[in-house]
């Protein structure tokens, strides 16, 4: 009999039932751990949980407070992926219960992705790419004499973590002006990057390409609205690969059809995969991504093995890697033994 048990469920992109979860197994199984699949919703993994030390979740369904409240041995709620939006965090708060993730596994990718789109979408790659199919190749070079050149132009960043911090580095030798907005990161960590702090509206109104990397919490919810999207200028581009949800979509789309923005690359949306009447998809100055920004052939397995190891340390009794609710773990029982600072806080 295993002396840990960890339900799970088969979520979109991380497998169907059945999956093969050697690569968490790797650090589970010398401390006696068991992953065990879960079929169904929030009601079949709420029972499944009740005699279960983890939770691995996978996206779908969401974990619930339901779920969570429901975990009487609960010592960890652990996700593969960087947003932490699928997990009522809160509820594993009020209960001590550390919620693991993993921040730095793809930021490469993530970093890479945002910078194809702000390079393609100010280029016009996707119309350029439809004018030489559709036999128009002289109108092509004349489409682009309206536009400036990239040198000197202003990319704002909306939030500065790991990924922002990332395109930063990527976008210097292009010969940008940097600004960001982030109330949760000291000024001195911009300027370390070339990148001047500012504030929101002066952000918006200052920049010509926008690049969204705000997580998808409460105080992020709909961060860009209507007024924030007309503060813009006319010739701005929009680039999001943070969360969909940090967008007002609908506002979006009227700032793209009214023309108070020119464009936008876009990886995440509001509602995913997206639906076939959204009028995105009929806009030429839109580059849609099927929220790939972080895909790579490193990303199943750098993920599985990180998750694995987190759930092994906290089951091991250790603090863990990674932990977005760091405040419960000078609360717990468990031993900090990380042998380097913590850059976001305790655990983090």
């Amino acid at each position: 009999m295993a002396r840990f048990k960890i339900v799970t469920t088969a979520g979109p992109g991380t497998g169907v039932p059945g999956a093969d979860h050697s690569l968490e197994m790797e650090a589970l199984a010398a401390i006696g751990a068991e992953i065990v699949e879960v079929k169904g919703g929030e009601d079949e993994l709420a029972a499944a949980a009740v005699d279960a030390d983890a939770i691995y979740g996978k996206g779908r369904p969401r974990i619930t407070a339901k779920i969570i409240n429901a975990g009487k041995k609960l010592k960890v709620v652990s996700l593969a992926s960087v947003g932490v939006d699928s997990v009522d965090v809160d509820a594993a708060t009020a209960l001590g219960i550390p919620v693991t993730n993993c921040p730095d596994t793809f930021i490469e990718e993530v970093a890479d992705h945002a910078m194809t789109l702000i390079l393609s979408s100010w280029r016009r790659l996707v119309v350029q790419d439809q004018l030489v199919r559709k036999g128009e190749w002289a109108k092509a070079r004349p489409m682009l004499y309206q536009f400036p050149r990239l040198m000197g132009m202003t990319l704002g960043f909306i939030s500065f973590g790991h990924v922002a911090r990332a395109v930063a580095k990527r976008a210097a030798p292009f010969g940008f002006q940097m600004l960001a907005y982030d109330p949760y990161i000291e000024e001195l960590v911009m300027s370390d990057y070339g990148v001047q702090p500012v504030g929101f509206d002066e952000l918006l109104q200052r920049s010509d390409i926008i690049s969204m990397h705000a997580p998808g919490t409460k105080d992020a919810h709909h961060l860009m609205k209507e007024p924030h999207f007309k503060k813009m200028k006319k010739t701005a581009l929009f680039v999001n690969t943070g969360r969909g949800s940090t967008v007002d979509e609908a506002a979006m789309i009227k700032a793209l059809q009214e023309g108070w923005i020119a464009g936008a690359g876009l990886d995440v949306l509001e509602t995913e995969p997206v639906g076939h009447n959204n009028p995105l998809l009929g806009m030429d100055n839109v580059i849609l991504t099927a929220h790939v920004a972080s895909a790579s052939n490193r990303f199943d397995v750098a993920r599985k093995r990180r998750v694995g190891a987190e759930m092994a340390l906290v089951l091991g009794g250790k603090w863990p890697r990674a932990c977005v609710n760091p405040m419960v773990l000078e609360k717990s029982k468990l031993q900090r033994w990380q042998p380097f600072s913590m850059e976001r806080g305790p655990g983090n």
